[in-house]
C-alpha cells in the first residue's frame, strides 16, 4: 500500500462501551487494517476486528503477503541468530507464519525455527503453559519441537520473535518470553511483530525491563486507546475446555511441533481446484480453527492464477453482531472440545465456491458447516496429501 497515513482520532461508541482510539502516523491507515467489534466479555468488552489477518474478515491474499513482508523487513539487521519465531494461538498463528517465511525468502541461508501456540495438547509431546490474560481462552501451551535437530535449534537460539495481531499490555509477551527463556537461558534478544502496537512510545523499556533482555518492537500501525466500559452483557459459554472427553488429537505438521522451512501446497492441488472455477466466480478459502496457513497459502496460489479469492477461518471467540461484525454463523467444534465455532462476516450464498481446509478428520460438525455454506471438505493430512482436492 502506498502513501503516509495523518495522525488520527476515533471515538467509537458500541454496546459494552465506548473505545477511544489515537493513531500515530505511519504507512497504513486504521481503516485499512482494521474495524471494530463487541464482546460479552467482561475482561474485555471490545474487539479490534483485522482486515488482513483472514479471521474475523473475509481477506486478499496479496494484501496478507504485503503486510508479512513488512513485517519481516522490520526486523532489526543484526538480531543475532538463530532466530525463533513464535506465533499467538489463535488469531496470529497465520500472521506469524507468514512473517517467518517471509524472513526466509529474504535470508534464504538463516537459521530459523517458527512455532505457534496452541488451545490444544499433542499427545506424549513436552508442553510450556503460560496465560493470556485478557483472551477468552486464557490458557495457551507451547510444544517443544520433538523433532532432534529443531529441539536442539531451540536450544541454541539467541532471538526470540514473538508475532501477535496486536499489542496492548505486554503481558502475555512477558509471560511467553520468560517461559522461552527457562528452557534456553542464551536467548539474548526478544523482538515483537505486531499488526497493530497500542502499548506506548515507553513500552519497549518496560517490556525490556520486565524480560530482563534488549526488547525491539515493529508494527504496521502504532497508537494507544482506552476503552469505557458501559453496559454489561451475560458472559458467553467458555472457550476453553483443557481435556475435555472426546477431544480430537491434534499434530503437530503444520507449526505446533516446529518448521524450519516454508510450507508449499502442492502444484497438482492448486491446478485441480482452480479448474472447477468458472472465470468470474468468487471463491472463500476457509480455515478451521487454529489451522490457518495452509488456506492463506491456498488462497494466494488460486489468486495467483487469476482467481478471486479471499480467505477467512472459523474461530472460537464469541463476538456480539455489531460494528464490523456483520453476520455471525454458529456450528458444532470440529476438534471435539464441545465448545461453540463461530464464522464472521459471510453468509451462505455469498461464494460460488467455499473451500473448507481443516487438520481434523472430517467429522458431523465439518460436514455441518459444509452444508451451511455449501462448502467443499478439503482435509490436510499432511503438507502433500490433502483428501478431497483431487478428482
Amino acid at each position: 500500500m502506498n502513501g503516509w497515513a495523518a495522525p488520527g482520532h476515533r471515538e467509537i461508541a458500541m454496546p459494552t462501551g465506548v473505545l477511544t482510539v489515537r493513531t500515530d502516523a505511519g504507512a497504513y491507515p486504521l481503516d485499512s487494517l482494521l474495524g471494530f467489534g463487541a464482546r460479552a466479555n467482561a475482561r474485555r468488552g471490545f474487539l479490534f476486528v483485522s482486515k488482513v489477518l483472514g479471521k474475523h474478515w473475509p481477506s486478499r491474499p496479496a494484501m496478507m503477503r504485503e503486510l508479512h513482508d513488512a513485517l519481516a523487513g522490520q526486523l532489526p539487521a543484526a538480531l543475532p541468530g538463530p532466530v525463533v519465531f513464535i506465533a499467538l494461538a489463535e488469531t496470529a498463528i497465520g500472521l506469524g507464519q507468514g512473517v517467518f517465511e517471509s524472513h526466509l525468502r529474504r535470508h534464504p541461508e538463516a537459521e530459523a525455527l517458527f512455532l505457534h501456540t496452541t488451545r490444544y495438547r499433542i499427545d506424549g509431546v513436552p508442553t510450556v503453559e503460560f496465560a493470556e490474560p485478557h483472551s477468552h481462552a486464557p490458557r495457551q501451551f507451547l510444544h517443544l519441537p520433538a523433532d532432534p535437530a529443531l529441539h536442539q535449534l531451540f536450544m541454541r537460539a539467541r532471538s526470540l520473535v514473538l508475532v501477535d495481531d496486536e499489542a496492548s499490555t505486554g503481558t502475555t509477551f512477558r509471560n511467553l518470553a520468560a517461559a522461552c527463556r527457562s528452557l534456553n537461558p542464551a536467548l539474548a534478544h526478544v523482538h515483537l511483530a505486531t499488526l497493530t502496537d497500542f502499548m506506548g512510545a515507553q513500552a519497549g523499556e518496560a517490556l525490556s525491563a520486565g524480560i530482563g533482555l534488549p526488547v525491539t518492537q515493529g508494527a504496521a500501525l502504532h497508537g494507544s486507546f482506552t476503552f469505557a466500559a458501559g453496559a454489561s452483557f451475560p458472559e458467553t459459554a467458555p472457550a476453553q475446555v483443557v481435556g475435555a472427553a472426546g477431544g480430537v488429537a491434534v499434530g503437530g505438521a503444520f507449526g505446533r511441533a516446529g518448521l524450519a522451512r516454508p510450507l508449499a501446497i502442492p502444484a497438482a492441488v492448486v491446478d485441480a481446484l482452480a479448474a472447477g472455477i468458472a472465470p468470474g466466480e468468487t471463491v472463500l478459502v476457509l480455515g478451521t480453527g487454529e489451522f490457518m496457513h495452509p488456506p492463506f497459502l491456498l488462497a494466494h496460489a488460486l489468486a495467483g492464477a487469476g482467481i478471486d479469492a479471499v480467505v477467512q477461518s472459523t474461530t472460537r471467540s464469541p463476538i456480539l453482531e455489531w460494528g464490523a461484525i456483520g453476520s455471525r454463523l454458529a456450528f458444532a467444534d470440529n476438534y471435539g472440545e464441545g465448545i461453540a465455532n463461530y464464522l464472521y462476516n459471510v453468509r451462505p450464498g455469498q461464494y460460488a465456491h467455499v473451500l473448507i481446509c481443516h487438520e481434523t478428520p472430517a467429522d458431523d460438525a465439518l460436514r455441518d458447516l459444509a452444508r451451511q455454506l455449501g462448502g467443499r471438505l478439503l482435509h490436510f493430512r499432511s503438507e502433500d496429501t490433502i483428501e478431497g482436492a483431487l478428482p
